[in-house]
């Protein structure tokens, strides 16, 4: 069963926010805390990732049945958020299981194979001396010696459990999958509720030549980017990230 933590009112409209690759639910914390004014927020841990279990396999359809799962544990059908990895794991589990979504917010992914590798950064991860850490910033310092942006450096470390010397990610399985983490499974039905795909204008994860892949897929799409945001959106422009989510919620 996925870790998960649990923001607002129980009775509330509940909202799932699924995080993307080498993330966690708590880096959607304040995002969370501030639509819990209106919704019952669930920022689960995706397998292999942060306090939930450890998998030899990293697919769609396996991080779509833990989350199926995990809506059933806490009562569906929900509102999905699903930022890049996290995204496509948001639409498998629109497009296998459709019953268990009212609305899904794609955040600045579309459901394509991408050509670009994040294998580096497990390298990276890889190579920090962790017997040489005794807090966050020492393994920063290290990661930031081996090339990796300040911005980056912060938002790994997040993922590393400092007293036990060890990473809260599964590198050897996100290792081995990472060609089906940047790919998309074949699908022949579609998804027709609301789906709204938010981009960072800044960002080329989505482009207009994504649009017939995801208009076939997702008939009802919408389409809206930030300005001055890139593929970080949420972490880069976040009150304009919670307001797109919250007009879009809102919409009859």
């Amino acid at each position: 069963m996925l870790s998960y933590s649990e923001f607002g009112a129980a009775d509330a409209p509940a909202v799932l926010i699924v995080h993307g690759l080498y993330g966690s639910g708590r880096n959607w914390g304040v995002i969370a805390k501030r639509l819990a004014d209106e919704m019952r927020v669930i920022t689960p841990d995706l397998r292999n990732h942060g306090l939930s279990p450890r998998r030899d396999t990293h697919s769609y359809p396996d991080m779509a049945d833990d989350l199926a799962g995990l809506i059933d544990r806490i009562g569906g059908p929900v509102d999905v958020v699903g930022h890049s990895m996290g995204g496509k794991a948001a639409m498998t589990l629109a497009l296998t299981q459709p019953d268990l979504i009212r609305k899904l917010i794609v955040a600045d992914i579309a459901p394509v194979s991408y050509g670009h590798s994040q294998m580096q950064f497990i390298t990276a991860m890889r190579a920090v001396d962790l017997s040489r850490v005794t807090r966050r910033s020492d393994a920063e310092e290290q990661l930031a010696a081996l090339g990796v942006e300040p911005a980056l450096c912060s938002f790994f470390t997040q993922s590393l459990d400092v007293p036990e010397k060890r990473w809260r990610l599964n590198l050897d399985s996100l290792a081995h999958e990472m060609d089906k983490i940047l790919g998309f499974p074949e699908f022949s039905g579609s998804f027709d509720k609301p789906t709204l795909f938010l981009s960072g204008a800044n960002s080329d994860y989505v482009t207009p030549e994504h649009r017939p892949a995801i208009k076939s897929l997702f008939p009802s799409a919408r389409f809206a980017r930030i300005p001055g945001a890139g593929h970080w959106l949420h972490a880069e422009k976040p009150r304009e990230f919670e307001a797109a989510v919250r007009g879009f919620l809102a919409l009859p």
